[in-house]
């Protein structure tokens, strides 16, 4: 059998070449900066404006914000986007289910020498380096032109608040299953991006007045295969199909398509989360070789156990400081793991410095006053790029730094944050990591 492995970017980037050649206007640069809602209706979406300084005044070369408007919109953001957050508290998307659950995904590309390179060649496990509470599974893929992409997700359910999913990563790198197919070779890509990783129990409603949530920006990943591209992408069809109905038909939008539901219900893509609900509930509840245990019980009994559900928030998951022991991750030796600042380097990330900073806090004051007393501070490790420090003042006092210019746009900080104390807002268009090849 003949195996393909192929960067999801580049797929997206070719795809949007088919799009355009069909037709489709794609506004690279441009940053959807909210929602058109009127009458209880979705009419489009609000561009950002460009040229903003950090003062939030304009500045030379200022230009307005755009209005995009639409019969209908379909957000399609992936995980935890912004847009798609309003929408779920605006039309209560989420009443009646499970919270939603996310994971943070960690990825690198190396390149390695001809020898040990293996096209084709897919690797998957679990385990070390996170304890028996916080569970995760890495992968390792041999891709073309004599690169690897080894990666690490771990759920955000985790309870310890000295833990760092970017050096938990690191270290991974060490173990000899994974670091046989890394020595020799040299890293040229750093990522990280959030997962939504609840499943069917947390999936939302996906309609509403005016447009339709759809792909990880709802939930339609499948975590037991952690596959989720082919599921997005069925949704987008069904989607597709649903609004062209009803446009041939004479619709003239604002309405809300419960013919998508239907369409959606009936999918292969729904059938396949509806066969796996249970597994991201019974992995938290179990622990991984008993959670693991149940699920594969599961399936053999044609999904006939009970259905679980996980009613706590990741970010509700999270402990004081004081109950577990400061974890010491060994230094970077710099052939296998590396620091946040060289890593944030690889991932091609760039924010214009003067404008105003998209990581927007409720309460400027609860980071040093509540966080760090409580939880250590616990941004300064779940970030995976470094964007959150505490740093001492002149009168030596802490203080909450945010470098919003190294953010890799993860969204972790906006679920993890334990008071739910930070909002991501998408920065001025343009903005943000330039992934090759990822």
């Amino acid at each position: 059998m003949n195996r393909y492995v192929i960067s999801a970017g580049n797929l997206c980037r070719w795809l949007g070449e088919q799009a355009e050649q069909l037709g489709v206007e794609i506004f690279p640069g441009f940053a959807a900066q909210d929602v058109i809602i009127e009458d209880g209706s979705v009419r489009g979406i609000l561009i950002g404006d460009m040229g903003v300084g950090a003062d939030g005044q304009p500045k030379d070369g200022h230009m307005q914000g755009m209005e995009l408007r639409a019969k209908y919109t379909l957000f399609a953001e992936g995980a935890r986007g912004h847009l798609g957050k309003r929408l779920i508290n605006e039309f209560s998307l989420d009443a009646g289910r499970d919270p939603q659950h996310y994971g943070i995904g960690l990825k690198e590309l190396w390149d390695v020498p001809a020898e040990q390179h293996e096209p084709g060649l897919v690797l998957h496990g679990s385990g070390w380096p996170l304890d028996k509470n916080t569970h995760g599974g890495w992968f390792l893929y041999h891709a073309e032109n004599q690169q690897v992409v080894v990666g690490l997700i771990m759920d955000l359910s985790y309870q310890n608040p000295w833990l760092s999913p970017f050096d938990e990563f690191q270290r991974m790198k060490h173990h000899p299953v994974l670091s046989q197919h890394l020595q020799g070779g040299k890293r040229v890509a750093y990522g990280a991006r959030a997962l939504t990783k609840g499943g069917l129990n947390c999936l939302p409603k996906m309609t509403f007045a005016g447009g339709l949530l759809i792909g990880c920006d709802a939930g339609t990943l499948n975590f037991a295969k952690i596959k989720g591209l082919h599921t997005a992408m069925k949704s987008g069809l069904v989607a597709a199909e649903s609004v062209f109905e009803a446009l041939q038909a004479g619709d003239e939008g604002g309405q809300e398509l419960t013919t998508f539901t239907e369409k959606w219900e009936a999918s292969w893509a729904y059938e396949e989360l509806k066969a796996s609900a249970s597994f991201g509930p019974a992995i938290h509840k179990y622990g991984t070789v008993a959670g693991g245990a149940y699920n594969f019980a599961n399936q053999l009994l044609g999904n006939k156990l009970p259905n679980l559900h996980d009613t706590t928030t990741d970010h509700g998951a999270l402990k004081p400081a004081a109950e577990f022991e400061k974890i010491d991750y060994p230094k970077p030796d710099g052939k296998l793991s590396f620091d946040k600042s060289t890593s944030v380097f690889l991932s091609n990330t760039n924010h214009e410095e003067d404008q105003p900073c998209h990581l927007q806090l409720s309460d400027p004051e609860l980071p040093i006053r509540d966080n760090l007393p409580t939880y250590a501070e616990p941004a300064q490790r779940y970030c995976p790029a470094g964007v959150y420090e505490v740093v001492e003042d002149d009168a030596g006092n802490p203080r909450f730094q945010i470098n919003f210019q190294n953010c890799v746009h993860c969204k972790t900080c906006d679920i993890k944050d334990p008071a739910q104390n930070i909002t991501w807002v998408a920065p001025e268009g343009g903005g943000g990591p330039n992934y090759p090849n990822m």
